[in-house]
Parts: C-alpha cells; structure tokens; sequence
C-alpha cells in the first residue's frame, strides 16, 4: 500500500497501474534518447552534405527537443503517480502537442536543409 493511501485508508493502488505510468514514462524516455541519437548524429555524420547553420540548428533542435522530453516524461510520471497516490483524476499532458510541434519544426528544417543542397 502506498503511504498516501495508508494514512487515508483508501485502497491501495493497483500495481498494474502503477506499472502502466512506468511504461509510459519509458516510451518518453525511448523517444528522448532517439532525439539525442538525431541530433548527435546529424552534428556528427553531416559534415559536408549540408550548410554548417542548418546542420547546427537542426542538431540543436533535436537536442533541445530531447531535453524537453525527457523533462517532461519525468514530471508527468510524478504527476500521475501522485494523482493514482491520492485517488484523483490523471492529470493531462502537454508532452503531446510539444513533441508534435517539435517534430514538425525538425522537419521543415530538414525539409529546407535538403531543398537547399
């Protein structure tokens, strides 16, 4: 039983739950590392093909982009598990629409970076 439900007397969580969130927050983390592999490696193997400021900026974004991830599978993670602690709604997320938006930004960068060699 988690101490928030003890101190209440609330039925304990169940572990499936719990393990659900934690995968969850494991597939945030996939995506996370997989954007610092891109950005990595777009600064790292595209030397020639492409214009120093587009490789830079779109190694930056993937980066930038894997750091938000990463920051915001962990606050979600805790934010769920505290709602399931305390028997309240989950909580939504912004991590969608951001890595949504993050990912189209990368592409158009890529998309222009391509066009222009």
């Amino acid at each position: 039983m988690s101490p928030a439900r003890e101190e209440t007397g609330g039925p304990a969580v169940d572990y499936r739950f719990t393990l659900a969130n934690e995968r969850t927050f494991l597939s945030w983390i996939r995506t996370a590392l997989g954007l610092l592999a891109g950005g990595v490696a777009v600064h790292a193997v595209v030397q020639e093909q492409w214009s120093t400021d587009f490789r830079t900026a779109l190694a930056v974004s993937c980066l930038a982009l894997s750091l938000v991830v990463a920051v915001g599978a962990y606050l979600h993670w805790r934010r769920i598990r505290v709602a399931m602690d305390q028997g309240r709604p989950l909580p939504g997320t912004v991590l969608v629409p951001v890595l949504s938006a993050g990912t189209a930004f990368v592409a158009v960068l890529a998309c222009i970076a391509v066009l222009l060699h």
